[in-house]
């Protein structure tokens, strides 16, 4: 019942959340933005934690992310996008933890990681003539989401752990990933609504899955 409840209300404001963003409201923001984001929080406060050494550190995590989230409201601000950028390093960085901590690396992981280091580079080299002083912290933030990605790849090979739980870390890194770049290619590239139609639905899917995942790990 609370797991309805909770993904109803995401959808609700997700829905609002991209109206006030098409508006480029941010009283709309504010008003939808962080309730949002709190309830992939909830989702982990809510339901069950098989491995506490899993679900607190996922948990801190999505706590960053949140106030990252916050932050990105005003993205105008490079002070604050900057703070964003720390917030959401940090989530990785702590996402990036539990997945090892769980994780059996094979030859899946070296290919996935292989491919994930090839994108990520590309990705860099046609950012950085645009980046100016942002070139450190957004190199140190591609470094730890790819890592991180890796981390999921390699949680996805442990068999020893809940296969629904495997693959909702692996699918929700992944996207995670790929929302992020419509976030670089907005704040870098070129400003279009587009970015924030396609990313955000991306990124909230990315981070309950996620959560979801605390339950069966």
């Amino acid at each position: 019942m609370i797991d309805t409840i909770l993904l109803t209300a995401a959808i609700i404001l997700l829905v609002a959340l991209l109206y006030f963003e098409k508006r480029d409201s941010t009283r709309g923001r504010l008003l939808t933005k962080p309730f949002l984001s709190a309830l992939f929080v909830a989702v982990v406060l809510t339901g069950p934690k098989p491995d506490p050494s899993y679900a607190y550190p996922v948990l801190t995590g999505l706590v960053f992310c949140l106030a990252g989230d916050v932050f990105l409201i005003f993205i105008s601000s490079k002070t604050l996008f900057r703070a964003s950028l720390g917030s959401f390093l940090i989530g990785h960085i702590l996402y990036a933890g539990a997945f090892f901590a769980t994780s059996r690396p094979g030859m899946l992981s070296w290919v996935i990681g292989a491919c994930c280091v090839a994108v990520s580079s590309v990705i860099f080299a046609r950012l950085r003539p645009r980046l100016g002083r942002m070139l450190r912290p957004v190199l140190a933030y591609i470094v730890v989401i790819t890592v991180m990605v890796i981390g999921a790849a390699s949680l996805l090979e442990n068999e020893s752990r809940d296969f629904s739980g495997r693959i909702l870390v692996f699918s929700g890194a992944i996207l995670f990933y790929i929302s992020d770049i419509y976030v670089a290619r907005q704040q870098f590239v070129v400003s279009r609504y587009v970015n924030r139609l396609v990313g955000l639905p991306l990124y909230y899917l990315a981070q309950f899955m996620i959560a979801f995942s605390v339950r069966f790990l």
